[in-house]
């Protein structure tokens, strides 16, 4: 495993370790990673790049913690020079990008080092990271099992432990979902926050820039460079949840059908009332009108995007996205107007029934990693199908616009990861770390 992205940032800067010697161990464990997480390396160009950094901290020229720190980006986000492919044949013959997208670009300001372009559910429309032009991608902790998706190969990267920050994309679980199912940290940043420019759309309304990392630490250091413009980052949010107000959900919508994830949630809650925060119960009655609005509003967007190549390359679509964008060409435009009315009305009933509190905690899914290839498993004597289980528990959020993160909650060691979701309410991303921080072990 690499080190934390703490001591790597000390090592780096300190030139005990150079960015070389960093970049060449990573694309070392890319080029043999075993979960399909990688679509393309660029080591000629990264190694060049982190021979730049060498030569700048060696004129006593520092850009910040990411200075010299490798990073992959979800093959759904430009990067100048590499052909964004979507996880679709689609654009097999896309040519490079010929810009950065702008959050590449800040990360490269801050002096980090874009070393490959990882798997993504084709699209983006899917929440499993099994399907794709390039295969099922694995889940590094069993490699029968999905990653989920759709940054699937940015989550089982960082997983793995072959990379210490991987940019993803999130319209309904993206992010969240397969940080869930690897066990790492996903950040899923307020919506408009981070520009989207660069990056291929699934739904213009909902789509989100996020960041997967090994740890709650490392996340805070990629949001702070984020979220500044000129990249040079900031100070990290104190840890310390003395006082914050916890909303804790108490209706069946958010129920986990996996026991372990309900243990997680209960678990994470009394760390934080041992550690000052205060619970509350909180019901929210207007949340399933709210979440089946999400369905209409992505196909509908996802379809406009579609059309002419559904008309025209019906082939080259994988074929399960294909027959879930086609029935959304019949879709009148009514039922999206209604959809979009109804998503306005109920965001602000959520938001006056939870405005007391800082944060929401929940489950980030119903399930875990589920079989490669499984469209229902059985759960209780009753078959459930897979899909709407790994979304249905994140995409209120992207509906809602507020920022939320995973973290990985307790589980025996061995088992599966049990993602556990911390939605910021009157807290913005820093306070939402703040209190995943909290959430880790002692």
């Amino acid at each position: 495993m690499l080190p934390d992205l703490r001591e790597l940032g000390m090592a780096l800067r300190s030139r005990e370790l150079s960015a070389t010697e960093h970049v060449r161990d990573v694309l070392d464990r890319l080029a043999a990673d075993t979960c399909n997480a990688v679509i393309a390396l660029d080591a000629e160009r990264a190694l060049a790049a982190a021979a730049e950094r060498d030569a700048e901290l060696a004129r006593g020229e520092w850009r910040g913690p990411l200075h010299g720190v490798a990073v992959g980006v979800k093959d759904l986000i430009d990067v100048a020079g590499l052909p964004t492919r979507a996880g679709s044949n689609v654009l097999a013959d896309a040519p490079p990008a010929a810009a950065d997208a702008p959050v590449v670009a800040r990360l490269r300001e801050a002096g980090a080092v874009i070393v490959a372009k990882l798997h993504t559910h084709e699209f983006a429309y899917g929440p499993t990271g099994d399907v794709a032009a390039t295969g099922p991608a694995r889940n590094p902790r069993d490699p029968s099992r999905i990653t989920g998706g759709s940054s699937s190969g940015s989550a089982a990267a960082v997983g793995a432990g072959h990379l210490p920050l991987a940019l993803g994309t999130d319209t309904g679980a993206s992010v969240r979902t397969p940080a869930a199912l690897c066990g790492v940290v996903g950040l899923k940043p307020a919506f408009g926050v981070l520009p989207t420019e660069g990056c291929f759309p699934l739904s213009e309304s909902l789509d989100h820039v996020g960041v997967l990392a090994p740890d709650v630490h490392a996340a805070s250091v990629a949001w702070d460079v984020l979220s500044r413009p000129d990249g040079t980052g900031g100070g990290i949010q104190s840890p310390g949840v003395d006082g914050v107000r916890v909303g804790v959900l108490t209706d069946d919508y958010w129920r986990p059908l996996d026991p372990a994830l309900a243990k997680a949630v209960e678990a994470g809650a009394a760390r934080l009332q041992a550690r000052g925060a205060q619970l509350h119960e909180v019901s929210t009655p207007m949340i399933e009108e709210l979440a089946a609005t999400y369905a209409v509003i992505v196909g509908a967007e996802a379809y406009a995007t579609h059309a002419q190549w559904l008309a025209d390359r019906p082939q080259d679509y994988q074929p399960i996205t294909r027959e879930r964008l086609l029935p959304y060409a019949d879709q009148p435009a009514r039922a999206y107007v209604d959809a979009l009315r109804t998503r306005r009305r109920l965001k602000a009933a959520l938001r006056a029934a939870v405005a007391h509190l800082d944060v929401l905690l929940l489950p980030t899914t119903r399930l875990r990693a589920t079989p490669i290839g499984a469209d229902e498993v059985t759960v209780d004597g009753a078959s459930v199908a897979v899909r709407p289980q790994l979304l249905a528990l994140t995409l209120p959020f992207n509906l809602t616009g507020w920022p939320a993160a995973s973290v990985p909650g307790d589980v025996a060691d061995g088992e599966l990861p049990a993602g556990v979701q911390i939605v910021g309410v009157r807290l913005e991303e820093r306070g939402v770390l703040r209190v995943a921080g909290a959430l880790a072990r002692d």
